[in-house]
């Protein structure tokens, strides 16, 4: 879990702000905030209210299991999301966007392009 004030730089050195969404600014008309580390839209996510989920960037654990690869190795490289990685998209990003029970046919890997890209 990262502290109320800590930055981190993403690829391109810029800072990024990794406090908890809800200690932000709200959202500004036209920008998405990064909700996920994986690209997934936690605000129009089923479990949000069913399981009282605060959303990855906002918990050590999350409660579908022990850990989540995607948010592991985000938080381990000090990235935001993974559309700021280098190997954006990689084999593990691509396999929860395709090939797990979950799978979301790529939204997710294009919401991070979108993230990335400010939009």
């Amino acid at each position: 879990m990262y502290l109320k004030d800590e930055s981190i730089q993403n690829s391109e050195n810029r800072c990024l702000d990794m406090r908890p969404v809800s200690n932000r600014l709200e959202k500004k008309e036209g920008m998405n905030m990064v909700e996920s580390r994986c690209g997934l839209l936690c605000s129009s996510c089923e479990f949000r209210e069913q399981m009282n989920c605060p959303g990855c960037t906002q918990m050590e654990k999350p409660f579908w299991g022990d850990s989540c690869p995607v948010k592991s190795c985000c938080e381990e490289k000090k990235l935001g999301h993974c559309g700021l990685c280098s190997e954006f998209p990689c084999a593990l990003l691509h396999q929860f966007a395709y090939d797990m029970e979950q799978s979301d046919n790529g939204q997710r890997i294009e919401q991070c392009k979108q993230w990335k890209n400010g939009t």
